[in-house]
């Protein structure tokens, strides 16, 4: 089975049907479902309409390996914890493996320590859905190191995980191999995109840009990196980028490549 996927990120609001044929198109095995209003998989969703999700694409054979949440693990809003617990069973009902979260207000002192009492406290939870919960490299924690040091400050249970997200680290200064280094042993999940510059961030096609793409894909190897590849085509926030169906090609282009 094809470990290519695709962010529905890349295509807001587009139905079941249309995903599952770019899927196909492009011979991507995965999706990753953005859980926001106005997509496939609404944060307000049922847990019969997250299962009919799940089940349409698995007859379609294609997996839903994760739900990408925007829940903020280190938010002060004391209802986050419920917000989370939520997610966690509407990734269950959709077959999704794991959720990915986010940090928090990078400008807060107190993210960090709220973020690990909840992902420590949730871990219990997650572990009885079956879900795996996910954070990225991402605001608050935008490095690597940033995000192994909240896991291991949660203690590090194995229903928690690292997603690395490519751009957002090797922007903010970190290099790939450390990067690596740091997430060796927490490693779940990738997104790869490329951008121009770590000051432009507007998606460009795989391998045009300035991110270091092939280097990445080593380094995934060496460290014995076994998921999924996602593309996180950013339409959604640059509705000018090129259409996800020219992304794909790219994107499939760039993996065999460097396979």
């Amino acid at each position: 089975m094809s470990r290519l996927a695709f962010s529905t990120l890349g295509c807001p609001g587009t139905p079941v049907e249309q995903v599952t044929e770019l899927a196909r198109r492009h011979g991507c095995g995965g999706v990753e479902l953005r859980c926001a209003d106005g997509e496939i998989l609404p944060p307000d969703a049922t847990h019969a309409h997250a299962a009919t999700v799940g089940r349409q694409l698995a007859d379609a054979g294609i997996d839903v390996i994760c739900l990408a949440s925007y829940v903020q693990v280190g938010a002060p809003a004391p209802e986050t914890g419920e917000v989370l617990g939520r997610h966690l069973e509407l990734a269950r009902a959709a077959r999704a493996p794991h959720l990915r979260v986010f940090g928090g207000d990078p400008d807060d002192p107190g993210t960090a320590d709220r973020a690990a009492e909840r992902l420590a406290g949730a871990a219990e939870f997650g572990a009885d859905t079956g879900v795996r919960i996910l954070l990225e490299t991402h605001d608050a924690f935008l490095t690597g190191r940033a995000v192994a040091d909240v896991l291991h400050r949660a203690g590090n249970p194995p229903q928690l995980g690292a997603l690395w997200d490519v751009v957002n680290p090797w922007r903010a200064g970190e290099s790939l191999a450390g990067t690596a280094a740091a997430l060796t042993g927490l490693l779940t999940h990738v997104q790869l995109k490329d951008v121009a510059s770590p000051q432009d961030l507007a998606p460009v096609l795989p391998s045009s840009g300035a991110v270091p793409l092939g280097e990445f894909r080593r380094l995934l190897d060496e460290i014995g990196y076994r998921g999924w590849f996602s593309l996180e085509w950013e339409a959604a926030w640059y509705p000018q980028a090129p259409p996800l169906d020219q992304a794909l090609a790219a994107f499939r282009s760039l993996m065999d490549e460097t396979a």
